[in-house]
């Protein structure tokens, strides 16, 4: 007996036919489908463990609410993020929940060898079928010598060669497509393809789709030219949005995998019932960024800590800029901010993210905003 039920197969099935979830729908009166991106951040008097706990809950909400996605980011060596490991917090996060998508927004491909990530997100496609996403950056998600210690290497493979070709074995090992003779051909990433072809082997043989992100027009490029989805750092380079997605749109491909462009941009987004209340939420974010840009990063304070420092005039230029950025403030205003949003960059979908000290304020944010848009309430 296989212990697959019909009901898993044919939503296997379903997925599979439809694009593997690359195209969401947009719910109730929002003018794309929305998504998360989680941190899963650490404010100063809470744990990682609490963080984790968080992360469960907001990937639930999100999920009852109707959110088509939930990412996490890999991020090494800062006290205040606890996702330096996507692959462990996915399959966490895959136990509590049932429909909504998974991924990595992304795994940082140039700190891990391809195989292993293979075979991280076959596993993790064996645990949740069909709702996994393999989101991939370029930049290490940190410093250079926390780079150099993660990757064992002086030398940093980041550049305009090393990443498409990292990409391509990464590729190969997911597909288990290395022609004859190439020295991995006998190699397979298990869970994977080959368990589809060996005797009496039934395993699914679809596998996550891959996602490029990028935060100038490098991976911008490179999506548009292999046909792959593409998702942009809005949130940390507004500057670059536009550009960038004009440059994917123009680069395209169709592929396989898509007929036509499909790009998201993560935004910073915080909802409260009242406008003071979100602008002293967000205002513990900006904290944290001039401490992590100057060399001191650390737990995420609280909105008293926040309201009382007092930032130099450099670091002021710094938040203003930063908030700017920043769709904050009741939810109708945030709607509205994030409606302007996705019709000047013409985005597919927006993928809020949601940094706040408490893990309260968070939820919150996700739920007023799923409110203002009429979201299901599942």
């Amino acid at each position: 007996m296989s212990g697959e039920s019909d009901q898993t197969r044919g939503s296997e099935e379903a997925v599979s036919e439809s694009g593997e979830g690359i195209r969401g729908a947009a719910l109730g009166s929002a003018p794309v489908p929305l998504s998360v991106l989680d941190l899963v951040t650490v404010g100063a008097g809470h744990t990682a463990s609490g963080a984790v706990r968080t992360a469960v809950d907001i990937a639930r909400m999100a999920e009852r609410r109707g959110f088509h996605r939930y990412w996490v980011a890999e991020h090494h060596s800062m006290p205040g993020v606890a996702s330096s490991s996507p692959a462990v917090l996915l399959a966490h996060l895959a136990a509590h929940t049932e429909r909504i998508r998974l991924g990595s927004g992304g795994v940082m491909l140039p700190n891990h060898a391809p195989l292993v990530i293979a075979e991280q997100f076959g596993t993790l496609e064996a645990m949740a079928p069909g709702r996994v996403d393999l989101g991939l950056g370029r930049a290490p998600g940190t410093d250079g010598a926390t780079a150099a210690a993660l990757r064992r290497t002086e030398r940093l493979h980041e550049g305009a060669e090393d990443f498409p070709q990292q990409l391509a074995e990464l590729t190969r090992f997911l597909d288990d497509s290395f022609p004859d003779g190439h020295p991995y051909a006998k190699i397979h990433a298990v869970p994977g393809p080959v368990q589809a072809t060996s005797p009496g082997g039934v395993q699914s043989a679809h596998r996550p789709p891959l996602w490029l992100l990028g935060s100038s027009g490098f991976s911008a490029r490179l999506a548009g030219s292999l046909g792959l989805p593409f998702a942009f750092a809005h949130h940390f380079s507004a500057a670059n949005t536009v550009p960038a997605l004009d440059l994917y749109r123009a680069s395209f491909r169709p592929s396989e995998v898509l007929s036509e462009p499909y790009a998201l941009i993560g935004v910073a987004a915080l909802a409260a019932e009242e406008e003071h209340e979100a602008r002293r939420q967000v205002l513990t974010g900006a904290l944290s960024m001039v401490r992590l840009r100057t060399g001191r990063p650390g737990l995420v304070p609280s909105p008293e800590e926040a309201e009382a420092y007092r930032f130099n005039e450099l670091e002021q230029g710094f938040v203003d800029s930063w908030l700017g950025n920043v769709v904050h403030g009741t939810p109708d205003a945030v709607r509205q901010g994030l409606d302007e949003l996705a019709k000047r960059t013409g985005a597919d979908e927006l993928m809020i993210t949601a940094n706040a000290h408490g893990s309260a304020a968070r939820l919150r944010s996700y739920e007023l905003i799923a409110d203002a848009y009429g979201l299901p309430r599942g």
